[in-house]
C-alpha cells in the first residue's frame, strides 16, 4: 500500500490486516507519523507528539499479532487524544498558557480504557483554550486549520482531532462536546462524530455532573466510531452519573426501510446557508432511496432557546473557568475572558431559566420522536468560519443576518440542552469553498443504536468517505 492508502485505512480494515498479518502496526505507525510531521507546520492539528514511544508500542503490538495474542479491539491503532484528558506522565495543556507546564499525575477513565485495548496515543490533538470555542486556536499553540481549505477553521473544540482525521494522521480520535465540540468539527472536516447521551461515557469531576458535557469518538466511518464508542462506554466507580449496564453497540443492523424521519431545516432558530440546506436535502434523498419517508416538521421551540443554552454554559462552564480569572486573566484568550466576564454577570435565575427552556423544548421533541424514528437537521448553519475567527470580537452573518459569533452559526447546542438524546453527525457534501458540511441524526433518549443504524445505512448507500484519492483533501506540501 502507498503511504496515502495506509493513512486513510479505517480502523476496521487496519485491525483486519493486522490479524491477517498482511500489515504490521509498525508499518502503519511509520506512515502515520510521517504524515503527522508533514502536515503539522501548515495545519497545526497537534500540541504534543510521542513518536519514539509510539514506535516502541507499535513494535510490541506487532509481536502480539505475530503470536496471535492481541490485547484488545484497538491493539496497534494510532489514536489521537484531545489535549484535555489526562494520561499519567504526559503534558496536558487544555490549550492554555496557564497550564503550559502541567503534567498529568493520573490517567482519565476514558483514556485508560482506550490504552488498555492496545491503542497507541501518538499525539495530543489541539483544542481552543479550555475547549471554550467552536474554532480551534490558542495563544499557546496558534491556529489549527482545516485540511480541506486551510483558510477556514476545522471547527472546535475538538478541531485538532478533526484536522488529524481528515489529513490521515490517525484512524480514530477522541473528542468532547459541551456545545457541539464533537459534531461541529466532524461536520466541517467531513467526518463521523458521536455525542453519546449523558452518562453513557464516564467523565471527570466536575463535568460528569454537567449534563451538557459528553466525551465521545470521532472517525472517518460509522463502524470506526462504534468501535471506539464501545471502548469508551460503560459505568465507572469514579463517575456517579455513568450509566449501568454498559451498552455494547453492534456493527451490523437491519435496513431502515419503512422508517419515518422528521426533518427540520433550521430547528426554527437558525439562519441556514443555502449550500448547507442544499446538501442536507440531498442527504435526505438518500434516506428516501433507502425506503424511509421524510417529513418536514415544526418543532415549535421557544425563540429564546439559543440564549438559554448560552446562559447555562456561561453559568456553569464559565463559572468553572472563571475561578482562574482573577489571577490569570491576562494569560487567557479573548474568547475565554469573554466567557469569564459573562459568568460573573450570571445569576441563579438565569441558570434555572435555561432549565425551563430546555424542558419546553423536550415537551415538543419527545412526543415528536414517538411518531418518528429519527430527527435530521444540519450540523452547522454555515460550512465554516475563517480559521483565525475570534468569537469575542469578530462578527458572523448568515443570509445577511448577523448571528451570535459564539454559537449562532452551529446547530448543535440545542442537543446539549436535550443531552439524553444521542446525536451522530455524518457528512452531507461539500460547499463551494471545499469545506464539508454535515447533518445530525438525533435519536430518542438513550437509543444510541438507532442513530448508528441510520448512519451506517446512509454511509453504505454512499459508499463511504475518504476511500479514494479524489475523496480526500489536497494536503499542503
Amino acid at each position: 500500500m502507498t503511504q496515502d492508502e495506509l493513512c486513510y485505512l479505517t480502523a476496521d480494515d487496519a485491525i483486519a490486516a493486522f490479524t491477517a498479518r498482511t500489515l504490521s502496526p509498525v508499518e502503519l505507525m511509520e506512515a502515520v507519523i510521517a504524515r503527522c510531521e508533514a502536515v503539522q507546520p501548515a495545519l497545526r492539528p497537534f500540541t504534543y507528539s510521542f513518536y519514539d514511544e509510539a514506535m516502541q508500542e507499535a513494535g510490541a503490538a506487532e509481536a502480539r499479532y505475530a503470536a496471535g495474542a492481541p490485547i484488545g479491539s484497538l491493539d496497534g491503532l494510532p489514536v489521537g487524544i484531545k489535549d484535555e484528558a489526562w494520561i499519567k506522565g504526559r503534558p496536558v495543556s487544555n490549550g492554555s498558557l496557564i497550564l503550559k507546564d502541567f503534567v498529568a499525575d493520573a490517567t482519565s477513565t476514558g483514556n485508560a480504557r482506550i490504552l488498555a485495548e492496545g491503542a497507541i496515543a501518538h499525539v495530543s490533538t489541539a483544542t481552543p483554550e479550555f475547549s471554550a470555542a467552536v474554532v480551534t486556536w490558542s495563544e499557546l499553540w496558534g491556529v489549527t486549520r482545516n485540511p480541506w481549505n486551510p483558510q477556514m477553521t476545522p471547527g472546535g473544540s475538538s478541531g485538532g482531532s478533526a484536522a488529524a482525521l481528515a489529513a490521515g494522521c490517525a484512524p480514530l480520535c477522541t473528542g468532547s462536546d459541551i456545545g457541539g465540540s464533537i459534531r461541529v468539527p466532524s461536520s466541517t472536516c467531513g467526518l463521523v462524530g458521536f455525542k453519546p447521551p449523558y452518562g453513557r461515557n464516564p467523565e471527570a469531576v466536575p463535568f460528569n455532573l454537567d449534563f451538557y458535557c459528553h466525551t465521545g469518538p470521532m472517525a472517518r466511518s460509522v463502524r470506526d466510531v462504534i468501535r471506539l464508542q464501545n471502548v469508551m462506554a460503560g459505568p465507572s466507580p469514579t463517575d456517579i452519573a455513568s450509566l449501568k449496564p454498559k451498552l455494547v453497540l453492534p456493527t451490523d443492523y437491519a435496513p431502515i426501510k419503512g422508517w419515518k424521519i422528521a426533518y427540520s431545516p433550521d430547528l426554527g432558530l437558525f439562519q441556514v446557508d443555502p449550500e448547507v440546506r442544499r446538501n442536507t436535502e440531498a442527504a435526505l434523498d438518500v434516506f428516501r432511496d433507502l425506503g424511509a419517508t421524510v417529513e418536514e416538521v415544526d418543532l415549535g421551540w421557544p425563540p429564546d432557546a439559543l440564549q438559554a443554552g448560552s446562559a447555562y454554559l456561561n453559568h456553569l462552564f464559565g463559572g468553572h473557568i472563571a475561578q482562574l480569572f482573577a489571577e490569570h486573566g491576562a494569560k487567557m484568550t479573548s474568547y475565554v475572558r469573554k466567557i469569564c466576564e459573562a459568568s460573573q454577570a450570571s445569576t441563579a435565575q438565569d441558570f434555572v431559566g435555561s432549565l425551563d427552556v430546555a424542558g419546553a423544548m423536550y415537551a415538543t421533541l419527545g412526543p415528536l420522536l414517538e411518531r418518528y424514528d429519527l430527527l435530521v437537521c444540519p450540523t452547522t448553519a454555515l460550512p465554516a468560519v475563517p480559521a483565525d475567527f475570534d468569537p469575542a470580537s469578530d462578527s458572523v452573518s448568515v443570509n445577511g443576518v448577523e448571528v451570535d459569533p459564539m454559537l449562532g452559526w452551529v446547530m448543535t447546542t440545542p442537543f446539549n440542552m436535550l443531552s439524553r438524546c444521542p446525536v451522530l453527525s455524518v457528512p452531507s457534501g461539500h460547499a463551494s469553498n471545499g469545506v464539508p458540511t454535515g447533518i445530525q441524526l438525533v435519536g430518542r433518549t438513550y437509543c444510541d443504536g438507532d442513530v448508528m443504524q441510520a448512519g451506517l445505512a446512509y454511509e453504505t448507500a454512499l459508499g463511504g468517505w475518504f476511500a479514494t484519492p479524489d475523496a480526500r483533501p489536497a494536503l499542503p506540501a
